[in-house]
């Protein structure tokens, strides 16, 4: 569940895009990678996108990248903050696993 951030208002929804929702349906999608991924989403929605590991483009800011698994070992989530939409989400844009 969202936490109340001090303004009063919660965490947003992270969402995901066309291709992660067919990436993470996919048969082949390793069993392993299933857990970190929801943890991280879960993490994502839960601090507005805003987790400590994350790392921001410099010419676009709410475009963010989040290492999976202990030191990005097993890959990257990409995700765009999007506070501005109507409802406020973040939408999860790729995962890439190595």
């Amino acid at each position: 569940m969202s936490e109340a951030f001090d303004d009063g208002s919660e965490g947003l929804p992270c969402v995901l895009s066309e291709d992660v929702t067919a990436f993470m349906v996919d048969p082949t999608l390793p069993p392993w990678a299933m857990g970190p991924i929801v943890a991280a989403m879960v993490e994502i929605g839960e601090t507005r996108g805003l987790v400590a590991a994350s790392t921001a483009a410099k010419d676009w800011p709410e475009c963010r990248l989040l290492p999976l698994g202990e030191d990005g070992a097993l890959g990257i989530v990409e995700y765009v903050i999007a506070k501005d939409a109507v409802p406020p989400r973040v939408i999860v844009t790729r995962i890439l696993l190595y």
